[in-house]
Parts: C-alpha cells; structure tokens; sequence
C-alpha cells in the first residue's frame, strides 16, 4: 500500500475519532461541551450606558476593562451560569455594557443582579450656591481604587454611654493609595463627603494628611447594612456609573426551537449539497462529502475545544462556510476535469487540477477572511459571534479542501482503464 493510501486511511480514522469525541461529549456534566448563546440557551440581554464623563480621554479604556471585570465577578457571585460581559464604543463615541445572562430570564432579577453593585465616590465640599446648598466637586477617587473592605466595630459615645457602632475599613490600591493622600494633603479642614450611588453616607472631615491608603467609612448602619456594604465592596464597586438602555428576555423554549431550527436548516442543507456532488461530480463528489464531513466535525470539535459561544448568527456562519468549502472543491474538481480530457493520467490530472485551483480558492478565501475581519473589529457583540465563527470555518475548509480531499482523491488514483477513469472522476451527464 503506498503511503498516500497509509495517509488517507489515518485520515479516515482520525474523521471517526472526532464523531466519537463528538457524541461522547454531548453529557450535561461533559468535559468539552458546546457553549451556546442567550438567544439559543434562553436567558436575559442588558445594555448599559457608561458614563465617562468624569473621566479623562486616557483613562477610559482602563475604567471600561474594570467596569467589566466588576460587573463580571458581580454576575459570578450570584450564581449566573458562564455570563457574558463586553464593552463597546458607537460610532458616536458613546460607551457602553452588553450583559448577557444565560437561564436568568427575569429581567427584573437580572437588573437587581447589576444594580446592586455600588457606585462609591469620594467629594469635596464646596461652596454654597445662592439658595443655600452645599456642592460638592468631584475628585477622581472611586471604588475603582478600593482594593477591599473590612467590618469592624469601633467605641462610639452616645447619650446613653457607649455603644459598638459598625465602620468599614476601606484599603485602597497603589494607585488610589496616593491619591487618597495627595487629597488629603491639599485639603486639611475640608469635609470630603463619601457617596454611595450619588446619596452622602459620611461626610468626614479631613483632620490631618492621611497616608498608607486606608479611610473610615462611619454612615450609622446598621450591622447588616455595614455587611451588605463590605460584601458588595469587596466584590466590586463600579468605577463608573451606568444607566440600562435597554432589556430584552428570551425563554428557554424559544431558544430550543431557534436551536432546532438551525440544526435542521444545516442537515438539510447539507444533504441537498451532498446529493447533488454525488449526482454531478461521482467519485471526486463522494469523497467531497466524506472531506465535508470531516470540515464540520473538525470545526464542532474546535468549537467545543476553545470553546466558542455558539448562537443563531454563528451556526448560520458556520453554514455559510460550508457553502466555502464546496465552493473549493468545485474548482478542483473542474479543473481536473479539464486536464483530464487533455489527456493526462489520473494522479497526474488530480496534481495538476489542484495547482490550477488553488490560486482562485487562495484569493477568495482571502477576501472572506478580510471581510469576516473587519466585522470583528467594526461589529457589535452579535456581529463578532457571526465574524468570529465565519473565519474559523473560512480556514477549516481552506485547509481540508487542499489536503483532506486532495489526499483521498489521490488514494483513489488507481490504474483506471482510460473510459473508467473519465466516467467515474468527470462530471456532468456526459463522458466527455
């Protein structure tokens, strides 16, 4: 047996290796399942505006990355099964929050889920305006800056003697650390207001330079309102404020049927693909099903292994990019179809089509991937998904079309007799 046969058979055999992998992983407590998506899992999408207005052009990206590593760990630590949390800027410069909550599909649980994170601010007082109020100026030190908080009782005196009123410590990072202490420096004598989601809980004031990074909040809470501030602190404040836009829930069963929908629209399309190249392209078309064959389950196997989030905009990616990969064959099967009326032996004419073919399945793949390129860093979150998955299949089937199917084919070259070898590797309904 020569060694492109030993080849195409392993190739055979490493094809049955990912359907096994495939279906032996398909278990609710599997290794490598499929991720899917809110609009396939069923589950709650929110958007949020960020405002960045108080903070500088520069520091924005790194407020947004914190914004979404806090809403994250907060979706976490309500038990939110594997949440998706993402950041995007509009054409008009506005930032905002995608949050998508698989299986929570009560939007009223899904805000309180968010909006329980605190917004913490530390303000100056002011000057009185002509009615008499006291304003208070903004100082660029947020929860952002907290690195976590402590309950302690500390002695207070009150009318009836003393009592163990609850505080929280708050210890600062590096970078809030100073700036803790260059405000306190600069501002001895001066009421610095801390706020909670925009109301004053303590409005302290500032009786020496405060170095090392630690404050005092003393707001006369209660015990449990002392805990649930350190809880909530403790696993993230937002640094910045937000405001929902909008809401949306899809249920469970909804999702199963766009699930089932999709799944029956591929089979479909895929067995109307497979009956026409076995009816047109004979033996070239057989293996270009067994190649195709072997494209889905490489690409499902990728899909579980990265793992990709997979949602009705990816599946129809995905068979988008099988349309790709018999599109390649195609070409290859033509152009060997012409060297073969030119006369030359099979394995010849198979070599020969597929270096024909190549430079056209090269340039077309390229523009699919520079188009599925730019989408990914144009699109929303939903157009990622589609771009993300269309360029994984673009590849797959690129790289399956040039050396699974060309290796089988070659397996298949044996010493047809010439009037064989045009009937079995030509297509259309002629011989010629």
């Amino acid at each position: 047996m020569s060694t492109t046969r030993i080849v195409g058979a392993a190739l055979l055999l490493f094809g049955v290796f990912l359907f096994w992998f495939i279906a032996s992983s398909q278990a609710p407590d599997a290794r490598f399942p499929f991720r899917l998506g809110l609009d396939l899992a069923g589950g709650s999408h929110l958007v949020y505006q960020a405002d960045t207005s108080g903070v500088s052009e520069d520091d924005v990206p790194g407020a947004m990355s914190s914004l979404r590593e806090v809403v994250e760990r907060r979706t976490n630590l309500f038990g939110v099964s594997e949440p998706v949390v993402q950041t995007e800027e509009t054409f008009s410069g506005d930032h905002r929050l995608v949050v998508e909550l698989p299986g929570v599909t009560d939007l009223k649980e899904a805000v309180r889920v968010i909006g329980e994170t605190p917004l913490l601010e530390f303000r100056l007082q002011g000057e009185s305006d002509e009615n008499g109020i006291t304003t208070f100026t903004d100082t660029g030190l947020t929860g952002r800056y907290v690195a976590r908080a402590q309950l302690q009782f500390g002695q207070q005196s009150n009318s009836g003697g003393l009592s163990n009123e609850p505080v929280v410590l708050l210890y600062f990072n590096k970078e809030g650390s100073e700036l803790f202490e260059e405000i306190t420096s600069k501002n001895v004598g001066t009421i610095l207001g801390i706020f909670l989601d925009g109301a004053p809980i303590s409005l302290p004031v500032i009786q020496q330079v405060i170095p090392g990074g630690t404050a005092t909040i003393s707001g006369n809470f209660t015990p449990d309102e002392a805990k649930q501030l350190v809880r909530d602190l403790n696993f993230g404040a937002l640094p910045l404020p937000i405001t929902l836009l909008s809401s949306s829930s899809i249920g469970p069963t909804l999702g199963i049927e766009t699930l089932r929908a999709g799944l029956i629209a591929g089979i479909i399309g895929f067995a109307l693909v497979a009956f026409f190249m076995l009816l047109w392209y004979r033996v070239p078309g057989l293996v270009a099903v067994v190649a195709l064959s072997m494209y889905g389950a490489i690409v499902l196997a990728l899909f579980k292994m990265i793992p990709v989030t997979l949602t009705a905009a990816g599946i129809a990616a995905f068979i988008l990019s099988i349309g790709m990969a018999v599109d390649a064959n195609i070409l290859i099967f033509e152009r060997m179809k012409e060297e073969l009326r030119n006369g030359k032996p099979l394995d010849e004419a198979i070599r020969e089509g597929f270096k024909r073919a190549w430079p056209s399945i090269r340039d077309s793949n390229l523009s699919s991937l520079i188009s599925a390129f730019v989408l990914f860093w144009f699109g929303t979150a939903l157009i990622k998904g589609f771009a993300l998955v269309f360029a994984l299949g673009v590849v797959t089937s690129m790289l399956s079309a040039i050396t699974i199917s060309r290796t089988l084919l070659l397996s298949l070259a044996f010493d047809w007799t010439r009037s064989r070898a045009k009937f079995l590797f030509g297509s259309g309904v002629t011989l010629k």
